[in-house]
């Protein structure tokens, strides 16, 4: 059946829910979740790709999300467009990935590469970084900046984060409504998780290295935790 648009919704009356995919966070096993029970009587859940932004979201009408620990997020990125997104996806190599990929066969090798005392091996491992899906990506550009966030600040109504995705579901499903039979997929297919076991490990001058290059995203996941994520203790 044709989607409704967000439109066709809004002359009804209902209250309008937008997530926003970001890249890498578990946002396909949530879409996976949600798909059967995006409408009802009083709301609609828009279940966005990864180029809806924050801005595309009218005034007024709520946002939700999830977020993941930047290096955490770089080195699932990195593996999932090595295999071209497979098992759930295949979005084949752009030729920007396919010269990176030649060069560096780990998200090891390539976040040690950022600091290689060798100029030409850095630039090579800089334009990888800007080239390889998910990994070029910034949480600012789902969300401009923390200051248009602050703007929108009503308009968020739950953040939620990869580590910690089947609790933040569950409270996720309660400020939506739903029933508590729905839930995430359990098989790695469905979720599109890393089909291994673990993350490659990165080592200590890996992890110092990813974390001075997405330092604005971990400046911008500090703010969100601060300004949307309630305190347990209080």
């Amino acid at each position: 059946m044709r989607e409704l648009s967000a439109g066709w919704h809004r002359i009804r009356g209902r209250r309008i829910v937008h997530f926003l995919h970001v890249g890498k966070t578990g946002g396909t096993a949530v879409k996976r979740a949600l798909g059967h029970c995006r409408v009802s009587d009083k709301q609609a859940i828009m279940l966005h790709s990864h180029d809806f932004r924050l801005r595309d979201v009218p005034v007024g009408e709520k946002a939700f999300f999830f977020l993941r620990d930047p290096v955490s997020r770089f080195a699932s990125g990195f593996m999932s467009r090595q295999r071209m997104g497979h098992p759930y996806y295949h979005v084949p190599w752009t030729d920007g990935e396919k010269q990176a990929f030649a060069v560096f066969s780990n998200p090891c090798d390539l976040a040690l590469a950022l600091s290689d005392t060798n100029p030409a091996v850095r630039e090579r491992a800089h334009l990888a970084m800007k080239h390889i899906g998910h990994v070029n990506s910034h949480y600012g550009d789902w969300f401009d900046s923390e200051s248009y966030l602050e703007e929108r600040a009503e308009d968020i109504l739950f953040v939620g984060f990869q580590e910690s995705l089947d609790t933040d579901f569950s409270r996720l499903r309660e400020l939506l409504d739903i029933p508590e039979t729905v839930e995430l997929p359990g098989e790695a297919m469905e979720a599109n998780r890393n089909p291994h076991k673990r993350d490659p490990a990165l080592t200590a001058q890996a992890q110092e290295n990813l974390e001075t290059w997405y330092k604005e995203d971990y400046r911008f996941l500090a703010y969100i935790r601060n300004r949307f994520v309630p305190d347990p203790n209080n």
